[in-house]
């Protein structure tokens, strides 16, 4: 019988040459971290090492008499939308928590990032009785602007769920954020990981007693930018995941038992989250063989085997260069996304010398994702057609001319319309943002690396996330 790992290196080495290639992960791993400083909302202190950044958002809640500043802007806008950005802190804290004992001085600057991400998202969580915040700044005036976060004039509009509007996939995303992050802060701050961890309940009570879409809540101020397509189901399941985790409360467990099944994914990113789920309670199967956790452990696996190339059930498309490809619109962040995933199932697996199936014939060994994994984080990092990183800053070519405000623009108050003129210009952005990773090329390989083309040149913070973790991996060797 063919291996499977001999499949997928033989995939890997038919589209592209230098397979073996080891690109420079612990330089990749702290360029990817310091790209979050690029994406910084409120008050900037004395670490800011990209200095063409400065405080913005300094009012940020005023109009609702509440303090919201900081946070991060999710992409190359000015708007603070709080259900990517509490996915962005989950999955960072999980990448610390899987690989923090791999990231040597990163983990400190891990741990910054994620307490950015945290500090403001307790805000929105105990600000006021009854209601979260989820987001500041309105969309539709801001994407009618280009300028700097520093000069924006447009509306910070201040947008919540509470009982009667309620919002529980962005609660549940919530309290798995404030949850992941309450380990990560464990043992090096105890009182503030108490904090996360009471808040992260609080939310997610909130979450699961008062039912409903925060899309049909808040209507075109989240949709079409960060509808919830996919429903609140998956978040619920993901945020219980993540309690059951930090609190080993039973009530969590029996939640997601009562939760319906059948759901199966080959997605996973910012909304559609019930592969991560599985991933995450299929640790209990494996590394504490629990047997009430199986089945979890079992739609892991057959979302791993959708993924794969040259098994039954795959269903996932691959460029002539080796990468994933999902959606057109930002395609790396399904990439980074599912990369984390397959990382992290094959840690387990090595944990436990496990092995699966799929289908009756092909045996699946931890290498043959670990295989596919470097193969994504190396397409990224410039193995790859074009021999372009896809992380700027990173290698000898990267694109110069991203989709976003403050890196595109010099540093002076421009007005609403002003900056149009550099948007549209062919000129290569003034200031660099480093570590940045863009949505990608298309699926032919191709990335025309134009400001316009926000689907291919927008970076956002949850394609970098996602890519912390399996680069913290391979950048200590690829141990376990």
């Amino acid at each position: 019988m063919t291996s499977p790992f001999f499949l997928v290196f033989l995939f890997s080495s038919l589209l592209t040459k230098n397979v073996d290639a080891n690109p420079n992960y612990i330089e990749a791993l702290s360029k990817s971290l310091l790209f979050f400083q690029g994406q910084r909302s409120g008050p900037l202190q004395t670490d800011q090492q990209l200095s063409w950044r400065a405080s913005s958002g300094l009012s940020d809640g005023s109009s609702a008499n509440v303090d919201l500043t900081g946070g991060y802007y999710d992409a190359g806008d000015n708007i603070k939308f709080n259900f990517p950005m509490a996915f962005t802190t989950t999955m960072l804290s999980w990448s610390t928590l899987e690989y923090g004992d791999q990231m040597g001085p990163e983990l400190k600057n891990a741990r910054v990032s994620i307490r950015w991400a945290t500090d403001y998202l307790l805000k929105c969580a105990t600000a006021t009785p009854g209601k979260l915040y989820v987001g500041v700044g309105d969309p539709n005036a801001d994407h009618k602007c280009w300028e700097r976060p520093e000069d924006m004039d447009t509306p910070r509009t201040v947008y919540s769920v509470s009982f009667s509007n309620p919002g529980s996939d962005v609660a549940a995303e919530t309290a798995a954020a404030l949850a992941a992050a309450s380990m990560v802060f464990r043992d090096v701050d105890s009182e503030y990981s108490l904090l996360l961890l009471t808040t992260a309940k609080s939310v997610m009570q909130f979450a699961i007693q008062y039912i409903g879409s925060y899309s049909d809540s808040l209507s075109s101020s989240v949709c079409p930018f960060y509808c919830s397509y996919s429903g609140y189901k998956d978040e619920l399941m993901w945020g219980a995941a993540w309690l059951l985790k930090a609190t080993n409360d039973p009530y969590y467990k029996n939640f997601i038992e009562s939760q319906e099944g059948g759901y199966q994914p080959n997605i996973f990113n910012w909304d559609s989250k019930y592969a991560g789920a599985y991933v995450l309670l299929s640790q209990r199967a494996l590394l504490n063989k629990d047997s009430n956790f199986e089945l979890y452990k079992q739609e892991a696996e057959s979302f791993i085997c959708k993924i794969l190339p040259n098994t039954p059930s795959s269903s996932t498309n691959y460029t002539h260069g080796g990468l994933m490809y999902k959606l057109p619109h930002s395609n790396l962040q399904h990439v980074t996304a599912i990369t984390f995933l397959l990382t992290t199932y094959a840690k387990y697996m090595k944990a436990t010398q496990h092995t699966f199936y799929c289908g009756n014939s092909v045996n699946i060994l931890p290498d043959a994702l670990i295989s596919l994994s470097k193969r994504q984080v190396d397409y990224i990092l410039g193995e790859n057609p074009k021999q372009m990183s896809y992380m700027v800053g990173f290698g000898s070519s990267f694109p110069m001319r991203i989709h976003h405000r403050a890196s595109s623009l010099p540093s002076k108050s421009l007005g609403c319309t002003g900056g149009f003129q550099y948007y549209e210009t062919q000129n290569p952005n003034p200031n660099i943002l480093t570590g940045a990773i863009v949505g990608g090329p298309d699926q032919n390989d191709e990335y025309p690396d134009k400001r316009d083309d926000y689907m291919h040149s927008e970076p956002t913070t949850y394609i970098n996330a996602a890519f912390v973790g399996p680069l913290a991996y391979f950048a200590s060797g690829g141990s376990t």
